[in-house]
């Protein structure tokens, strides 16, 4: 199957079934099927030919499911740009790709405009939820245009995807995905995880663009629902959960914390929820345990990248902090590769290194990329010689097979000829009920080379001394590798995804950008 046929075929055994709501608006399959035609057909009138990259920014919006549907049908290749990104980024990422049509939402249209003549293959700009400020009006633009499948046949091999990732630069690059491998990831993900059928009903509270998208499709395969945040709020969710009686709902641990510190979350009737799968970046034992004990034995973590998904997922009977030694563990861990996945740890020169010891994550996966967008040298580097992805991960695993992170290979902090990894730090601070929010990264030291430090973010009306903060580290990791100093600060800086971006933090350390780790 492809995914014009899961479309296709969704619209037909499902078609009363609502399959988009909104706030107020409902959308049943029949009139996403409808809608998705007008785009594929609308995109095809004006030139574009199957494999054609067309770029989408949007927030999560009503009319994003069905632009991510028509563009399928219609066999074009999705290029999800960042509503959280400059106009100058976005369209160096429609450059990259060579689109020639732009899906953009009329507020965020001002800030990319200026940026437009730079994408020498952009024939079309088209501007939904507002003013089209003289392109192209989407509503206008699908009221002309077909509503009759459009009947494009798609092979294995077509394009699905381009999803942009950043690199250790901050240059984004393009992590191309065909049908098949795409496909590929969302039946992996739907075999590790329960059983989704059209009762189902997923509130997609984070951006489309990144790790929410991945339960669209499933949910649509099976005539469920699909509930659109246009931004995250914890007392929305909430209420959105109670009120539309949410099964699933993939979040990141900031919108976990978030949920938890709510007054509400005392209030709201949850018990419609029977998975809630939270990935993209470490979480703290603490708020797992919060979590599980709010929510109850629910919880699945998902570890991925755009380059292979997914890759682990921690399953909700694998989440025992009442357990022995053994099972509390798992908890600090990313969980077991998923059923068709195998992940081995390798050393600088891609041998696979024995149990226990700390190397480079690599994944082998159905859900691989298909190659890093023209850049075969990129593609090539990422690659094993049997296609596994090098993730630039480190981590280990056990003897009973739980993979465990380390931290990012870049990040690694050489201290006096000793490797420290930041996340080892950040668990172990994290575990004082004062805590928020942590990052620790490495800075200069004229001695040592570098050194790490923390910065960290208090709960609200909480107190911590750096000297105490010291202590917790030199306690659980020690002497040699516990952090020589600490900042306090009120929020650290956050993707759109609610990840800490590390090298911000990092930044202001190194002005020059002279920071290097060997091997990475």
């Amino acid at each position: 199957m492809d995914f014009a046929q899961l479309i296709r075929q969704a619209a037909r055994h499902h078609r009363d079934n609502v399959a988009v709501i909104h706030d107020d608006r409902r959308q049943t399959y029949t009139e996403l099927f409808d809608r998705a035609s007008r785009i594929a057909n609308a995109l095809s009138d004006l030139g574009l030919r199957r494999g054609d990259r067309v770029a989408l920014l949007t927030p999560n919006a009503f009319e994003t499911i069905e632009q991510i549907a028509g563009v399928a049908l219609g066999g074009f290749v999705r290029s999800a740009l960042y509503t959280h990104q400059t106009g100058e980024l976005n369209a160096y990422m429609m450059a990259l790709v060579d689109a020639r049509a732009l899906i953009v939402h009329a507020d965020h249209f001002a800030a990319i405009e200026p940026h437009l003549a730079d994408v020498d293959t952009l024939e079309h700009v088209i501007v939904f939820g507002g003013d089209a400020g003289g392109r192209i009006d989407y509503e206008q633009l699908l009221a002309t245009a077909s509503g009759a499948d459009p009947q494009v046949s798609l092979r294995p091999d077509d394009g699905h995807v381009v999803r942009f990732s950043a690199g250790t630069t901050g240059r984004p690059k393009g992590i191309y995905h065909t049908n098949a491998a795409w496909m590929a990831v969302e039946n992996e993900w739907r075999l590790a995880i329960p059983q989704i059928d059209d009762r189902d009903r997923y509130l997609a509270a984070g951006p489309l663009t990144h790790l929410a998208i991945i339960c669209v499709w499933p949910i649509l395969q099976a005539g469920g629902r699909v509930v659109v945040m246009e931004a995250f709020d914890a007392g929305r969710a909430l209420e959105l959960i109670e009120h539309e009686r949410i099964t699933f709902a993939v979040i990141v641990p900031t919108m976990i914390q978030a949920l938890l510190d709510h007054p509400d979350v005392g209030r709201r009737d949850l018990s419609s929820l029977r998975c809630l799968h939270y990935a993209a970046s470490p979480i703290s034992e603490r708020t797992a345990i919060r979590a599980l004990e709010r929510f109850g034995p629910i919880m699945v973590q998902m570890y991925a990248q755009s380059e292979a998904i997914p890759a682990t997922m921690l399953l909700a009977h694998q989440h025992l902090p009442e357990g022995d030694e053994r099972e509390r563990r798992w908890l600090r861990s990313i969980g077991r590769p998923t059923p068709n996945t195998v992940i081995t740890v390798v050393g600088d020169d891609g041998r696979e290194l024995p149990v226990g010891e700390i190397g480079e994550i690599a994944i082998s996966s159905p859900g691989r990329m298909t190659e890093i967008w023209k850049d075969p040298a990129a593609t090539a580097e990422r690659l094993l010689p049997d296609g596994s992805v090098l993730t630039r991960d480190m981590g280990w695993i056990d003897a009973d097979g739980f993979v465990y992170l380390s931290d990012r290979k870049e990040d690694m902090i050489i201290s006096g000829g000793y490797n420290i990894w930041p996340a080892e730090l950040e668990r172990a601070i994290a575990t004082h009920a004062a805590v928020r929010e942590v990052c620790v990264v490495g800075v200069p030291h004229e001695r040592w080379g570098e050194t790490p430090i923390a910065v960290v973010v208090l709960e609200e009306g909480a107190s911590l001394t750096a000297e105490e903060v010291i202590a917790l580290t030199r306690e659980q990791v020690g002497s040699v590798k516990k952090v020589t100093s600490v900042e306090f600060a009120a929020t650290l800086p956050k993707s759109g995804v609610g990840k800490v971006l590390r090298r911000e933090v990092r930044a202001p350390y190194w002005p020059d950008a002279a920071r290097h780790v060997a091997g990475a």
